[in-house]
């Protein structure tokens, strides 16, 4: 099946979601379960809460399918609900999320030098400002464009880039900054 084919298949069933058709609601979902269940993990950052947050983003999108404007962003309106349920369950569970830039020493993982770089780097990323956290996480995390991202948190184009470009530059220089502590 082409590329087209499938796009043209997906836009059918979200219309149809659209149209108040529960299957094709669910099945649009679990075709993007996953992906937010990654994006909750990333914010909520264990597995029960992340669980209860693809739930949340479950009821809340399938009860407001009729403010999707765009049916094309179905995937991206999914993401930007899970995002808003992760911060409201990290709120309500008073967990403060801190976004110091204070470095921390990290333990030496030997035997496995990728899981060492992975931690660094989502430590990295908890350290940056929430709005550059997300931003982060939709463009490399979700793979979505710099335009979608900007959609999906409601920002304008250019400054989605700005924060984007912010939050790299603050990361290589934290980046830079653990390596002088190995």
């Amino acid at each position: 099946m082409s590329k087209a084919v499938k796009e043209a298949a997906r836009l059918d069933l979200i219309k149809q979601a659209l149209k108040g058709n529960d299957k094709a609601f669910l099945t649009l979902f679990q075709q993007y379960e996953q992906d937010i269940y990654r994006t909750a993990f990333i914010y909520v950052k264990n597995q029960s809460d992340a669980l209860d947050v693809v739930q949340e983003t479950a009821y809340r999108s399938f009860k407001s399918i009729n403010n999707l404007k765009e049916p094309q962003y179905f995937k991206t309106w999914l993401i930007k609900i899970a995002i808003s349920c992760s911060i409201d369950l990290l709120r309500k569970q008073k967990k403060v999320v801190q976004f110091k830039p204070e470095y921390e020493r990290f333990i030496s993982l030997d035997d496995n030098e990728d899981i060492d770089l992975e931690i660094t780097i989502r430590d990295l990323i908890e350290r940056l400002k929430e709005d550059e956290k997300s931003i982060i996480i939709l463009r490399f995390y979700e793979g979505l464009t710099i335009k979608e991202a900007s959609e999906a948190l409601d920002i304008p184009l250019g400054t989605a880039k700005t924060i984007l470009y912010r939050a790299l530059g603050s990361l290589r220089k934290k980046l830079k900054g653990d390596r002088v502590y190995e």
